[in-house]
């Protein structure tokens, strides 16, 4: 039984036989690939099954983090979404891929362009108000060219990109983080709340989930 969350940059596999997910570019998808069950954006043309990304979110959710109570936010490479819980029932949810467009994928660009280490940088005392990934590089290259320096203008903007992602959420005391950004120590240390990330794997414990439910 092979699992499968398709993303606009990486996609996780989880194959039940051995337990263990991976990771693949999705440039290096081939299209003769067939997975049994799958969530993600391009997830309807490689599986025999799909689950929308807001249910695979939720249930992983409902897994993998206890009390029953939380906000879990997931930052992809394309958009953005949240699922929050209160005593075990849903009560609110948001999908944004407009306001939250390419943040993931923009700061990943960034990182190579500019050869950064974001484990390196500190979070800064200000930032850029960030609501879109594209053209929120505007930002960065105007500082640069006022005599900015550019790593400092870069974390500017990601810390941006950090709060645009917490307001969306509403705002929560603690936030449980989704996706490759938990990888970033800039990005997760610019939220002013609490936040513990929860790795890139969390789509695919729900549709793990939703699999044994299912065929017990």
């Amino acid at each position: 039984m092979l699992l499968a969350d398709f993303g606009t940059s990486y996609c996780k596999f989880l194959d039940l036989a051995t337990g263990s997910p991976t990771l693949l570019p999705t440039r290096e998808l081939k299209q003769s690939l067939r997975v049994d069950l799958a969530t993600g954006h391009n997830g309807k043309r490689y599986a025999d099954h799909y689950v929308n990304e807001l249910t695979a979110l939720a249930k992983g959710g409902e897994v993998l983090i206890p009390g029953g109570s939380f906000t879990l936010l997931d930052c992809g490479s394309r958009d953005i979404k949240y699922i929050r819980y209160e005593k075990g029932k849903v009560k609110d949810m948001g999908w944004n891929a407009e306001c939250g467009a390419s943040m993931g994928f923009t700061i990943e660009l960034l990182e190579r362009y500019y050869s950064l280490d974001f484990a390196a940088l500190q979070v800064p005392a200000t930032s850029f108000s960030v609501t879109c990934g594209v053209l929120g590089m505007s930002h960065i290259f105007d500082a640069v060219v006022g005599g900015e320096n550019e790593s400092a203008a870069v974390a500017r903007f990601v810390k941006g990109i950090a709060l645009n992602a917490f307001n969306f959420s509403g705002r929560p005391s603690v936030l449980y983080l989704s996706g490759g950004l938990c990888d970033n120590p800039l990005f997760v240390g610019s939220f002013p709340c609490e936040l513990i990330p929860m790795g890139r794997f969390v789509l695919l414990e729900g549709l793990k989930a939703m699999h044994f439910s299912k065929n017990g």
